[in-house]
């Protein structure tokens, strides 16, 4: 049997990263009071081109074919703020609020797919 067949597909990197961006958000939410935060979030465009902060690939180990940073850092950027504040925090509340919710709910699209797909290879194995 080949090792290299990944039956999950994308959905455990995608669980990862959007683990990753709850906690991103919810610094940012927990620091919306804080004069001179800097708002971040993580860049789905470097993540899904799987460059690291060099621009090469990153892996966790020499035989892994495209690994990914498990933290995500070489992907995270300071948001640019809608509007300007007096104490130079650039942290929306509003604006974060949604984003933790879609991300919440594309986290739990990705749970829901691999369930289903256990479900499925369980089923298989048990010859159902």
């Amino acid at each position: 049997m080949n090792n290299n067949i990944n039956v999950f597909g994308i959905h455990t990197q995608a669980m990862a990263l959007r683990a990753r961006r709850a906690e991103v958000l919810a610094t940012n939410l927990a620091n919306a009071d804080t004069p001179g935060y800097q708002a971040r979030d993580l860049d789905f465009a470097a993540v899904l081109a799987g460059e690291g902060a060099e621009g090469a690939m990153l892996t966790t180990d020499a035989r892994h074919l495209g690994g990914v940073d498990p933290d995500f850092s070489y992907a995270l950027r300071y948001r640019d703020p809608l509007q300007a504040s007096l104490d130079q925090n650039t942290v929306d509340v509003q604006a974060e609020r949604a984003a933790f919710t879609d991300n919440a709910m594309r986290y739990q699209a990705s749970l829901t797919f691999l369930n289903g797909r256990i479900r499925g290879l369980l089923s298989a194995l048990r010859g159902e």
